[in-house]
């Protein structure tokens, strides 16, 4: 069975690497998400991966501290996260090269758009950590932005729901799941996908999203044959 998609980037929020612990990081959870991603690679995919830091910190919540330093710090959260996930990777028998956007050299390379290239060539997985290396971008826009710069063929946004409703379904027990969205619904509609910024980029550049469940790790392999699970988002 072939694929779906030859290049994948991969959107892992910081409270998917924690499991139900809730905050810091699940080793076993992050090895389930390695072996559905070994798999992928085996089939052919080249994967991406953006880490979220919200295991480890939460800026928007940091009282009054300045906000430039606030996700400053998210942005280290999301280094130690990129760190984690490549030793889960490699545990499951994959190169992988971490790739940062701030510079650390002692500790993962810069990240380089034609290096990474060259890494998907060599049927390296990346993962990408510090967001976009500046303050006021959230890591979904981190992940919207390196999708269009590796040639993504989609965006694969892995959350703790299986798809967008049109309410928050832990809240209300009528919420209506859909199964296809344009860009336009997300803006216009207000629904809480992503940020307005990373849903524009992705609109701009023509990258569809697929919004699903992480809570079983095989959804990633499904996603990338091409399964119909979660919400498509084009």
């Amino acid at each position: 069975m072939q694929p779906k998609y030859k290049r994948i980037l991969l959107k892992l929020s910081g409270e998917a690497l924690a499991g139900d612990k809730k905050i810091g990081l699940d080793y076993d959870v992050i090895n389930r998400f390695g072996q559905s991603i070994k798999k992928c690679v085996d089939a052919g995919v080249e994967v991406g991966i953006v880490v979220g830091g919200g295991n480890f910190w939460r800026g928007r919540s940091s009282g009054g501290m300045d906000r430039t330093r606030a996700d400053h710090i998210g942005m280290l959260a999301t280094a130690m996260n990129a760190l984690a996930v490549a030793d889960g990777l490699e545990n499951c028998g994959m190169e992988v090269r971490v790739q940062t956007a701030i510079s650390m050299p002692q500790v993962a390379e810069p990240y380089i758009r034609n290096k990474a290239m060259r890494h998907f060539e060599k049927g390296r997985v990346v993962v990408f950590g510090c967001g976009t290396g500046n303050p006021f971008f959230s890591t979904d826009t981190a992940a919207a932005l390196r999708a269009a710069e590796i040639e993504a063929d989609i965006f694969f946004k892995a959350t703790m729901v299986d798809g967008v409703y049109d309410k928050d379904p832990h809240k209300y027990p009528d919420a209506v799941k859909y199964d296809t969205l344009s860009f336009t619904d997300i803006l216009s509609k207000g629904l809480k996908v992503m940020d307005s910024t990373a849903a524009a980029m992705c609109q701009d550049n023509n990258i569809p999203i697929l919004v699903f469940d992480l809570a079983d790790p095989d959804n990633i392999y499904r996603a990338c044959m091409g399964e119909n699970i979660g919400t498509i988002v084009k």
